[in-house]
Protein backbone atom coordinates (compact mmCIF):
# COMPACT_ATOMS: atom_id res chain seq x y z
CA UNK A 1 0.00 0.00 0.00
CA UNK A 2 1.40 3.37 -1.00
CA UNK A 3 1.71 5.79 1.91
CA UNK A 4 2.99 9.05 0.53
CA UNK A 5 5.93 10.74 -1.07
CA UNK A 6 7.68 13.54 0.72
CA UNK A 7 8.81 16.82 -0.75
CA UNK A 8 11.51 17.31 1.85
CA UNK A 9 13.43 15.80 4.74
CA UNK A 10 11.31 17.88 7.11
CA UNK A 11 8.10 16.32 5.79
CA UNK A 12 9.50 12.85 6.34
CA UNK A 13 10.63 13.71 9.87
CA UNK A 14 7.13 14.99 10.62
CA UNK A 15 5.66 11.77 9.21
CA UNK A 16 7.94 9.69 11.45
CA UNK A 17 6.84 11.71 14.45
CA UNK A 18 3.19 11.07 13.57
CA UNK A 19 3.99 7.33 13.58
CA UNK A 20 5.80 7.55 16.94
CA UNK A 21 9.08 6.76 15.18
CA UNK A 22 10.96 9.94 16.13
CA UNK A 23 12.51 10.87 19.46
CA UNK A 24 13.38 14.51 20.12
CA UNK A 25 16.43 14.88 22.35
CA UNK A 26 16.50 18.31 23.96
CA UNK A 27 19.48 17.74 26.29
CA UNK A 28 22.70 19.38 25.00
CA UNK A 29 24.87 16.79 23.23
CA UNK A 30 28.20 16.89 21.44
CA UNK A 31 28.80 16.03 17.79
CA UNK A 32 32.22 14.79 18.93
CA UNK A 33 31.61 11.05 19.57
CA UNK A 34 28.63 11.45 21.92
CA UNK A 35 25.93 11.45 19.22
CA UNK A 36 27.55 8.39 17.64
CA UNK A 37 27.38 6.40 20.86
CA UNK A 38 23.75 7.37 21.41
CA UNK A 39 22.77 6.54 17.83
CA UNK A 40 24.71 3.28 17.74
CA UNK A 41 22.86 1.97 20.78
CA UNK A 42 19.47 3.03 19.40
CA UNK A 43 20.06 1.57 15.91
CA UNK A 44 21.13 -1.79 17.28
CA UNK A 45 18.08 -1.87 19.54
CA UNK A 46 15.75 -1.18 16.60
CA UNK A 47 14.87 2.21 18.05
CA UNK A 48 13.47 5.39 16.51
CA UNK A 49 14.93 8.20 14.44
CA UNK A 50 16.69 10.75 16.63
CA UNK A 51 16.36 14.53 16.38
CA UNK A 52 19.06 16.28 18.43
CA UNK A 53 17.71 19.77 19.03
CA UNK A 54 20.68 21.13 20.98
CA UNK A 55 24.08 20.28 19.47
CA UNK A 56 26.87 21.97 21.41
CA UNK A 57 29.02 22.76 18.37
CA UNK A 58 26.29 24.27 16.16
CA UNK A 59 23.10 26.34 16.16
CA UNK A 60 21.43 23.80 13.85
CA UNK A 61 19.58 20.62 14.88
CA UNK A 62 20.81 17.21 13.67
CA UNK A 63 18.79 14.14 12.74
CA UNK A 64 20.06 10.55 12.52
CA UNK A 65 18.68 7.05 11.97
CA UNK A 66 15.78 8.13 9.74
CA UNK A 67 15.94 4.86 7.75
CA UNK A 68 17.27 2.63 10.52
CA UNK A 69 14.61 -0.13 10.42
CA UNK A 70 13.04 -2.10 7.54
CA UNK A 71 9.75 -0.34 8.26
CA UNK A 72 11.20 3.18 8.13
CA UNK A 73 13.20 2.31 5.01
CA UNK A 74 9.98 1.33 3.23
CA UNK A 75 8.23 4.46 4.48
CA UNK A 76 11.13 6.55 3.19
CA UNK A 77 10.29 5.29 -0.30
CA UNK A 78 6.57 5.88 0.20
CA UNK A 79 5.37 2.30 0.69
CA UNK A 80 4.58 -0.10 3.52
CA UNK A 81 6.63 -2.89 1.94
CA UNK A 82 9.64 -2.56 -0.37
CA UNK A 83 8.28 -5.44 -2.45
CA UNK A 84 5.69 -2.98 -3.79
CA UNK A 85 8.45 -1.12 -5.64
CA UNK A 86 10.07 -4.42 -6.65
CA UNK A 87 6.78 -5.46 -8.27
CA UNK A 88 6.58 -2.12 -10.13
CA UNK A 89 10.07 -2.68 -11.49
CA UNK A 90 9.24 -6.30 -12.36
CA UNK A 91 6.18 -5.18 -14.34
CA UNK A 92 8.35 -2.80 -16.35
CA UNK A 93 10.85 -5.61 -16.81
CA UNK A 94 8.22 -7.74 -18.53
CA UNK A 95 8.62 -5.54 -21.64
CA UNK A 96 11.04 -6.59 -24.40
CA UNK A 97 14.37 -5.05 -23.47
CA UNK A 98 17.79 -4.74 -25.12
CA UNK A 99 20.72 -6.93 -24.11
CA UNK A 100 23.16 -5.93 -21.40
CA UNK A 101 22.82 -4.65 -17.84
CA UNK A 102 23.10 -0.94 -18.69
CA UNK A 103 20.87 -1.31 -21.72
CA UNK A 104 18.14 -3.13 -19.84
CA UNK A 105 18.16 -0.75 -16.87
CA UNK A 106 18.37 2.27 -19.15
CA UNK A 107 15.35 1.06 -21.09
CA UNK A 108 13.45 0.48 -17.86
CA UNK A 109 14.03 4.08 -16.85
CA UNK A 110 13.01 5.19 -20.35
CA UNK A 111 9.74 3.34 -19.86
CA UNK A 112 9.29 4.93 -16.45
CA UNK A 113 10.31 8.40 -17.65
CA UNK A 114 7.47 10.83 -18.02
CA UNK A 115 6.70 14.42 -17.13
CA UNK A 116 6.06 13.42 -13.54
CA UNK A 117 9.46 11.70 -13.16
CA UNK A 118 11.84 13.98 -15.05
CA UNK A 119 13.43 16.61 -12.75
CA UNK A 120 11.57 19.91 -12.92
CA UNK A 121 13.61 23.13 -12.80
CA UNK A 122 12.26 25.92 -10.61
CA UNK A 123 13.47 29.50 -10.26
CA UNK A 124 13.31 29.84 -6.49
CA UNK A 125 13.78 27.20 -3.85
CA UNK A 126 13.79 26.66 -0.09
CA UNK A 127 17.45 25.60 -0.27
CA UNK A 128 18.34 29.17 -1.33
CA UNK A 129 16.42 31.15 1.28
CA UNK A 130 19.84 32.12 2.68
CA UNK A 131 22.75 32.61 0.26
CA UNK A 132 26.31 33.11 1.51
CA UNK A 133 29.03 33.62 -1.08
CA UNK A 134 31.44 34.93 1.54
CA UNK A 135 31.82 34.91 5.29
CA UNK A 136 30.67 31.32 5.72
CA UNK A 137 32.32 28.59 7.77
CA UNK A 138 31.16 25.01 7.35
CA UNK A 139 32.55 24.40 10.83
CA UNK A 140 29.30 25.99 12.03
CA UNK A 141 27.40 22.93 10.83
CA UNK A 142 26.98 20.07 13.35
CA UNK A 143 29.40 17.84 11.44
CA UNK A 144 30.23 14.78 13.48
CA UNK A 145 33.39 13.08 14.56
CA UNK A 146 32.02 9.56 14.70
CA UNK A 147 34.74 7.29 16.11
CA UNK A 148 37.77 7.89 18.38
CA UNK A 149 40.46 7.31 15.74
CA UNK A 150 38.73 9.21 12.92
CA UNK A 151 40.95 11.77 11.24
CA UNK A 152 38.45 14.55 11.91
CA UNK A 153 34.83 15.53 11.40
CA UNK A 154 33.00 13.92 8.47
CA UNK A 155 29.87 14.80 6.53
CA UNK A 156 28.37 11.32 6.17
CA UNK A 157 25.08 11.76 4.26
CA UNK A 158 25.96 14.12 1.38
CA UNK A 159 24.50 14.08 -2.13
CA UNK A 160 27.55 14.92 -4.24
CA UNK A 161 26.52 16.31 -7.63
CA UNK A 162 28.91 16.47 -10.59
CA UNK A 163 28.60 16.78 -14.36
CA UNK A 164 30.21 14.60 -17.02
CA UNK A 165 32.58 16.93 -18.93
CA UNK A 166 31.85 15.02 -22.15
CA UNK A 167 28.08 14.45 -22.11
CA UNK A 168 27.00 17.19 -19.70
CA UNK A 169 24.88 14.67 -17.77
CA UNK A 170 24.75 15.09 -14.02
CA UNK A 171 25.44 12.37 -11.48
CA UNK A 172 24.44 12.18 -7.84
CA UNK A 173 26.60 10.03 -5.57
CA UNK A 174 27.22 9.68 -1.86
CA UNK A 175 30.86 10.15 -0.86
CA UNK A 176 31.98 11.18 2.60
CA UNK A 177 33.56 14.60 3.12
CA UNK A 178 36.15 15.25 5.82
CA UNK A 179 36.06 18.87 6.97
CA UNK A 180 39.58 20.30 6.77
CA UNK A 181 38.71 23.91 7.61
CA UNK A 182 35.91 26.44 7.10
CA UNK A 183 36.16 26.36 3.30
CA UNK A 184 37.63 22.99 2.28
CA UNK A 185 36.82 19.30 2.69
CA UNK A 186 38.14 16.03 1.35
CA UNK A 187 36.33 14.38 -1.56
CA UNK A 188 36.40 10.65 -0.89
CA UNK A 189 35.43 9.09 -4.20
CA UNK A 190 36.83 5.74 -5.25
CA UNK A 191 38.05 5.11 -8.78
CA UNK A 192 34.90 3.13 -9.71
CA UNK A 193 32.57 6.03 -8.85
CA UNK A 194 31.04 8.25 -11.51
CA UNK A 195 32.20 11.35 -9.66
CA UNK A 196 35.78 10.08 -9.78
CA UNK A 197 35.42 9.43 -13.51
CA UNK A 198 34.22 13.01 -14.04
CA UNK A 199 37.15 14.25 -11.99
CA UNK A 200 39.70 12.26 -14.01
CA UNK A 201 38.33 13.72 -17.23
CA UNK A 202 38.53 17.23 -15.79
CA UNK A 203 42.13 16.56 -14.77
CA UNK A 204 42.96 15.47 -18.32
CA UNK A 205 41.60 18.79 -19.51
CA UNK A 206 43.48 20.66 -16.80
CA UNK A 207 40.29 22.23 -15.46
CA UNK A 208 38.62 22.18 -12.04
CA UNK A 209 35.47 20.09 -11.68
CA UNK A 210 32.42 21.95 -10.42
CA UNK A 211 30.71 20.20 -7.50
CA UNK A 212 27.58 20.80 -5.44
CA UNK A 213 26.79 18.94 -2.23
CA UNK A 214 23.14 18.78 -1.15
CA UNK A 215 22.42 17.96 2.48
CA UNK A 216 18.98 16.82 3.53
CA UNK A 217 16.92 16.13 0.40
CA UNK A 218 13.73 14.06 0.53
CA UNK A 219 14.40 10.45 1.57
CA UNK A 220 13.84 8.89 -1.88
CA UNK A 221 16.46 11.20 -3.35
CA UNK A 222 18.87 10.43 -0.52
CA UNK A 223 18.42 6.71 -1.20
CA UNK A 224 18.75 7.13 -4.99
CA UNK A 225 22.24 8.61 -4.48
CA UNK A 226 23.32 5.25 -3.02
CA UNK A 227 21.68 3.06 -5.68
CA UNK A 228 24.07 1.12 -7.99
CA UNK A 229 22.84 2.67 -11.24
CA UNK A 230 25.03 2.22 -14.33
CA UNK A 231 26.99 5.29 -15.53
CA UNK A 232 24.92 7.93 -17.28
CA UNK A 233 21.61 6.96 -15.69
CA UNK A 234 20.04 9.82 -13.76
CA UNK A 235 19.58 9.27 -10.02
CA UNK A 236 17.00 12.08 -9.89
CA UNK A 237 14.81 10.32 -12.46
CA UNK A 238 15.09 7.14 -10.38
CA UNK A 239 14.10 9.16 -7.31
CA UNK A 240 11.14 10.56 -9.23
CA UNK A 241 10.11 7.01 -10.15
CA UNK A 242 10.27 5.95 -6.49
CA UNK A 243 8.39 9.07 -5.36
CA UNK A 244 5.96 8.80 -8.29
CA UNK A 245 6.52 12.51 -8.95
CA UNK A 246 9.36 14.66 -10.20
CA UNK A 247 12.12 16.05 -8.02
CA UNK A 248 12.21 19.85 -8.18
CA UNK A 249 15.69 21.21 -8.90
CA UNK A 250 17.19 24.69 -8.90
CA UNK A 251 20.37 26.08 -10.46
CA UNK A 252 23.21 26.81 -8.06
CA UNK A 253 24.42 30.38 -7.54
CA UNK A 254 28.15 29.93 -8.22
CA UNK A 255 28.41 26.67 -10.20
CA UNK A 256 26.53 25.38 -13.24
CA UNK A 257 24.73 22.51 -11.54
CA UNK A 258 21.15 21.67 -10.59
CA UNK A 259 20.43 20.63 -7.00
CA UNK A 260 17.29 19.39 -5.22
CA UNK A 261 15.25 22.51 -4.50
CA UNK A 262 13.96 21.12 -1.20
CA UNK A 263 17.42 20.39 0.23
CA UNK A 264 18.20 21.78 3.67
CA UNK A 265 21.75 22.99 2.91
CA UNK A 266 23.82 23.14 -0.30
CA UNK A 267 27.60 23.46 -0.49
CA UNK A 268 28.80 24.84 -3.84
CA UNK A 269 32.36 24.71 -5.10
CA UNK A 270 34.97 22.88 -7.13
CA UNK A 271 37.68 20.24 -6.97
CA UNK A 272 41.03 21.35 -8.39
CA UNK A 273 42.94 19.09 -10.80
CA UNK A 274 45.74 17.09 -9.21
CA UNK A 275 45.42 18.65 -5.71
CA UNK A 276 45.47 16.04 -2.92
CA UNK A 277 45.33 16.15 0.84
CA UNK A 278 45.57 13.45 3.50
CA UNK A 279 42.09 12.21 4.45
CA UNK A 280 41.10 9.73 7.18
CA UNK A 281 41.29 7.39 8.97
CA UNK A 282 37.54 6.82 9.10
CA UNK A 283 35.45 4.27 11.01
CA UNK A 284 33.74 2.68 8.03
CA UNK A 285 30.68 0.54 7.31
CA UNK A 286 32.82 -2.59 7.38
CA UNK A 287 33.20 -2.16 11.13
CA UNK A 288 36.90 -1.37 10.72
CA UNK A 289 38.81 1.85 10.22
CA UNK A 290 39.69 2.58 6.60
CA UNK A 291 43.25 3.95 6.54
CA UNK A 292 44.28 7.50 5.78
CA UNK A 293 45.15 8.25 2.16
CA UNK A 294 45.44 11.19 -0.21
CA UNK A 295 42.21 12.37 -1.85
CA UNK A 296 41.06 15.37 -3.91
CA UNK A 297 40.11 18.60 -2.13
CA UNK A 298 36.71 20.29 -2.40
CA UNK A 299 36.85 24.11 -2.23
CA UNK A 300 33.65 25.95 -1.32
CA UNK A 301 32.49 29.01 -3.22
CA UNK A 302 29.10 29.40 -1.53
CA UNK A 303 26.72 27.93 1.02
CA UNK A 304 22.97 28.19 0.52
CA UNK A 305 20.35 26.92 2.94
CA UNK A 306 16.91 27.13 4.40
CA UNK A 307 16.34 29.71 7.10
CA UNK A 308 15.99 26.96 9.67
CA UNK A 309 17.80 23.95 8.21
CA UNK A 310 17.88 20.44 9.59
CA UNK A 311 21.29 18.77 9.28
CA UNK A 312 21.10 15.07 8.29
CA UNK A 313 23.74 12.58 9.36
CA UNK A 314 24.24 8.85 9.53
CA UNK A 315 26.58 6.60 11.47
CA UNK A 316 28.44 3.72 9.88
CA UNK A 317 30.32 0.99 11.71
CA UNK A 318 29.90 -2.62 12.70
CA UNK A 319 26.52 -3.88 11.38
CA UNK A 320 23.68 -3.43 11.86
CA UNK A 321 23.70 0.29 11.14
CA UNK A 322 21.34 2.55 9.21
CA UNK A 323 23.21 1.97 5.94
CA UNK A 324 22.39 -1.75 6.23
CA UNK A 325 18.70 -1.03 5.73
CA UNK A 326 19.47 1.17 2.74
CA UNK A 327 21.50 -1.73 1.34
CA UNK A 328 18.62 -4.12 1.95
CA UNK A 329 16.38 -1.79 -0.06
CA UNK A 330 18.83 -2.10 -2.95
CA UNK A 331 18.77 -5.88 -2.59
CA UNK A 332 14.99 -6.01 -2.97
CA UNK A 333 14.56 -3.29 -5.61
CA UNK A 334 17.33 -4.52 -7.87
CA UNK A 335 16.49 -8.24 -7.69
CA UNK A 336 14.06 -7.94 -10.65
CA UNK A 337 16.88 -6.35 -12.67
CA UNK A 338 19.30 -9.13 -11.76
CA UNK A 339 16.64 -11.59 -12.93
CA UNK A 340 16.56 -9.85 -16.30
CA UNK A 341 20.06 -11.13 -16.92
CA UNK A 342 19.79 -14.33 -14.89
CA UNK A 343 16.18 -15.56 -14.99
CA UNK A 344 17.18 -18.78 -13.20
CA UNK A 345 17.71 -16.78 -9.98
CA UNK A 346 14.78 -17.18 -7.59
CA UNK A 347 15.91 -14.96 -4.72
CA UNK A 348 18.96 -13.16 -3.35
CA UNK A 349 20.24 -12.14 0.06
CA UNK A 350 23.15 -9.84 0.90
CA UNK A 351 23.91 -10.53 4.58
CA UNK A 352 24.42 -7.47 6.76
CA UNK A 353 27.57 -9.07 8.16
CA UNK A 354 29.01 -9.16 4.65
CA UNK A 355 28.46 -5.38 4.32
CA UNK A 356 26.89 -5.96 0.88
CA UNK A 357 30.02 -6.80 -1.06
CA UNK A 358 31.63 -9.64 0.89
CA UNK A 359 28.87 -12.23 0.51
CA UNK A 360 25.95 -12.93 -1.84
CA UNK A 361 23.52 -15.82 -1.35
CA UNK A 362 21.38 -16.76 -4.36
CA UNK A 363 18.87 -19.51 -4.96
CA UNK A 364 18.52 -20.86 -8.50
CA UNK A 365 16.38 -23.27 -10.44
CA UNK A 366 19.18 -25.62 -11.42
CA UNK A 367 18.85 -27.29 -14.81
CA UNK A 368 22.25 -28.58 -15.94
CA UNK A 369 25.81 -29.44 -15.00
CA UNK A 370 27.81 -26.40 -13.90
CA UNK A 371 24.72 -24.19 -13.63
CA UNK A 372 25.79 -22.82 -10.23
CA UNK A 373 29.24 -21.91 -11.59
CA UNK A 374 27.64 -20.16 -14.56
CA UNK A 375 25.62 -18.00 -12.15
CA UNK A 376 28.70 -17.18 -10.05
CA UNK A 377 30.64 -15.97 -13.08
CA UNK A 378 27.66 -13.97 -14.36
CA UNK A 379 27.29 -12.20 -11.00
CA UNK A 380 30.99 -11.31 -11.01
CA UNK A 381 30.41 -9.69 -14.39
CA UNK A 382 27.32 -7.67 -13.43
CA UNK A 383 27.64 -4.00 -12.50
CA UNK A 384 28.74 -3.34 -8.94
CA UNK A 385 28.17 -7.01 -8.09
CA UNK A 386 31.64 -7.50 -9.58
CA UNK A 387 32.91 -6.60 -6.09
CA UNK A 388 31.27 -9.68 -4.52
CA UNK A 389 33.96 -11.67 -2.72
CA UNK A 390 31.96 -14.78 -1.82
CA UNK A 391 28.92 -16.22 -3.57
CA UNK A 392 26.88 -19.09 -2.15
CA UNK A 393 24.46 -20.78 -4.57
CA UNK A 394 21.60 -22.91 -3.22
CA UNK A 395 18.62 -24.67 -4.80
CA UNK A 396 15.31 -22.99 -5.65
CA UNK A 397 13.51 -24.40 -2.59
CA UNK A 398 15.97 -22.94 -0.07
CA UNK A 399 15.06 -19.75 1.79
CA UNK A 400 18.10 -17.54 1.22
CA UNK A 401 17.06 -15.27 4.11
CA UNK A 402 17.16 -18.16 6.60
CA UNK A 403 20.89 -18.30 7.37
CA UNK A 404 20.45 -21.44 9.45
CA UNK A 405 19.00 -23.27 6.45
CA UNK A 406 21.66 -21.87 4.10
CA UNK A 407 24.51 -22.97 6.35
CA UNK A 408 22.90 -26.39 6.88
CA UNK A 409 22.78 -26.87 3.11
CA UNK A 410 26.32 -25.58 2.58
CA UNK A 411 27.86 -27.60 5.40
CA UNK A 412 26.22 -30.78 4.15
CA UNK A 413 26.09 -30.38 0.36
CA UNK A 414 29.60 -29.15 -0.42
CA UNK A 415 32.58 -31.25 -1.40
CA UNK A 416 35.36 -28.62 -1.14
CA UNK A 417 37.48 -29.95 -4.01
CA UNK A 418 34.58 -30.13 -6.44
CA UNK A 419 32.20 -27.40 -5.30
CA UNK A 420 34.43 -24.43 -4.49
CA UNK A 421 35.32 -22.12 -7.37
CA UNK A 422 38.29 -19.79 -6.82
CA UNK A 423 39.03 -16.79 -9.01
CA UNK A 424 40.38 -13.25 -9.01
CA UNK A 425 38.94 -9.87 -9.83
CA UNK A 426 38.05 -6.37 -8.60
CA UNK A 427 37.21 -5.96 -4.92
CA UNK A 428 35.65 -3.11 -3.02
CA UNK A 429 38.26 -0.53 -2.04
CA UNK A 430 37.35 -1.03 1.62
CA UNK A 431 38.16 -4.75 1.58
CA UNK A 432 41.20 -4.99 3.86
CA UNK A 433 41.75 -8.75 3.52
CA UNK A 434 43.35 -8.76 0.07
CA UNK A 435 47.12 -8.22 -0.21
CA UNK A 436 46.54 -5.39 -2.69
CA UNK A 437 43.85 -2.72 -2.78
CA UNK A 438 40.94 -3.04 -5.23
CA UNK A 439 41.88 -6.53 -6.44
CA UNK A 440 42.01 -9.99 -4.94
CA UNK A 441 40.69 -13.53 -4.83
CA UNK A 442 37.05 -14.58 -4.87
CA UNK A 443 35.24 -17.74 -3.89
CA UNK A 444 32.05 -19.32 -5.16
CA UNK A 445 30.42 -22.14 -3.19
CA UNK A 446 28.04 -24.51 -4.95
CA UNK A 447 25.70 -25.72 -2.21
CA UNK A 448 23.09 -27.13 -4.60
CA UNK A 449 22.12 -30.78 -4.93
CA UNK A 450 24.59 -32.47 -7.25
CA UNK A 451 23.63 -34.15 -10.49
CA UNK A 452 25.24 -37.48 -11.50
CA UNK A 453 27.05 -35.71 -14.34
CA UNK A 454 28.65 -33.32 -11.82
CA UNK A 455 31.10 -36.01 -10.73
CA UNK A 456 28.68 -37.40 -8.16
CA UNK A 457 27.77 -40.99 -9.08
CA UNK A 458 26.23 -41.72 -5.67
CA UNK A 459 22.50 -41.31 -5.04
CA UNK A 460 21.68 -37.90 -3.55
CA UNK A 461 19.67 -38.32 -0.32
CA UNK A 462 16.18 -36.95 0.15
CA UNK A 463 15.39 -34.29 2.75
CA UNK A 464 13.65 -35.59 5.84
CA UNK A 465 10.11 -34.22 5.93
CA UNK A 466 6.87 -35.34 7.58
CA UNK A 467 3.97 -36.31 5.33
CA UNK A 468 1.32 -33.64 4.75
CA UNK A 469 -1.57 -35.75 6.14
CA UNK A 470 0.21 -36.23 9.48
CA UNK A 471 1.06 -32.53 9.67
CA UNK A 472 -2.61 -31.65 9.10
CA UNK A 473 -3.66 -34.16 11.74
CA UNK A 474 -1.31 -32.71 14.35
CA UNK A 475 -2.32 -29.15 13.44
CA UNK A 476 -5.96 -30.06 14.03
CA UNK A 477 -5.29 -31.77 17.39
CA UNK A 478 -2.63 -29.38 18.75
CA UNK A 479 -4.83 -27.88 21.47
CA UNK A 480 -6.03 -31.38 22.42
CA UNK A 481 -2.44 -32.30 23.26
CA UNK A 482 -2.37 -29.53 25.86
CA UNK A 483 0.58 -27.84 24.17
CA UNK A 484 -0.98 -24.37 23.92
Amino acid sequence: MKISSYRSLGEFVSFLESRNQLLRITAPVSADLEITEITDRVVKAGGPALLFESVKESPFPLVTNIMGTPERMAWALGVEDLEEHARRIARLASTDLPAGWAGKLGRLLDLARSARYFPRTVRSAPCQEIVQESGFDIGNLPVMKCWPEDGGRFITLPLVITKDPDSGKQNVGMYRLQVFDGRTTGMHWHRHHDGARHYRESCRRGKPLQVAVALGADPATIYAATAPLPPGLDELIFAGFLRDRAVDVVRCRTVDLLVPAEAEIVLEGYVSPEERRREGPFGDHTGYYSPADDYPVFHLTAVTRRRNPLYPSTIVGRPPMEDCFMGKATERLFLPLVRLLLPEIIDMDLPLEGVFHNCVIVSIRKEYRGHAQKVMNAIWGTGQMMFSKMIVVVDHDVNVHDYSEVTWRAFNNVDPRRDVLLGEGPLDVLDHSSPTADFGSKMGIDATRKLPEENHPREWPKDIAMSDDVRRLVDARWKEYGLE
